[in-house]
């Protein structure tokens, strides 16, 4: 666990390592002595359970009768028994620092990359994200929606009567009264009440387009004006 834990957090890079001309995968001396350092403390730790496998193979077999138990040669369990001392205990290793998949940096246990590297890989998902979603956007299928959706759009158009606009709803009071307050309004409620997609109620709700006539009235009743009256007052 403890190796598995150093593999896994641990910087692993390719000096670490060469391939023989057979194709067999080597360590470097240095990296090699980074876990031969760490043999002694393994030696203490399996001692104890060497011995134990000993003792019950031992309790198997004949022993000749000078021979009444088993020497603790590893451990040293029965010298120190004889001395009156405690068994010995062994500390495992800290773990090794959690470092940045990309530069080494140390960083917090549970990261995967620093801040400045985490930036780059952001940037680089966003950018792949945008790829596919070009792509995506460019099927078949999603062109033959939006083509419905234009159509849709461009028969609503067409039907629509400028007579059917209340007299008090003109483009002076949805430039002056409607359309600021309709920062108030969230990019999903104003998407649902038009029919239109949520980045066009994006640029209708930060003034970057002005939607269709048709739409003022829903618009207004979003903001809460629904006749002449509360639009004179404002």
């Amino acid at each position: 666990m403890w190796l598995l834990d150093w593999i896994t957090h641990g910087p692993l890079r390719r000096v670490d390592f060469f391939e023989t001309a057979n194709g067999n995968c080597r360590l470097m001396a240095h990296f090699c002595a980074k876990l031969s350092e760490t043999a002694p403390l393994w030696g203490k730790l399996v001692s104890p359970w060497a011995e134990y496998v000993a003792r019950t193979l031992w309790k198997t077999t004949s022993k000749p009768n000078r021979r009444r138990a088993l020497a603790t040669r590893l451990t040293q369990d029965h010298r120190r028994q004889a001395k009156g001392g405690s068994p010995p205990t062994a500390k495992l290793p800290s773990p090794p620092p959690s470092v940045c998949r990309l530069c080494g940096a140390i960083i917090k246990i549970g990261r995967t990359y620093c801040a400045t590297c985490n930036l780059i890989v952001a940037r680089e998902g966003m950018i792949e994200a945008a790829k596919l979603g070009r792509v995506k956007g460019h099927s078949p299928a999603a062109r033959a929606r939006q083509a419905e959706k234009q159509r849709k759009h461009a028969a609503a158009v067409k039907a629509w009567n400028p007579s059917d606009r209340p007299p008090w709803l003109t483009e002076e009071v949805f430039l002056q009264q409607i359309q600021p307050r309709l920062a108030g309004i969230t990019v999903p409620l104003i998407s649902s009440a038009l029919g239109v997609s949520e980045p066009y109620a994006s640029f209708i709700r930060a003034k970057r387009c002005r939607p269709h006539p048709r739409h003022w009235q829903t618009l207004a009743g979003l903001v809460g004006m629904t006749n002449e009256s509360e639009s004179t007052e404002h």
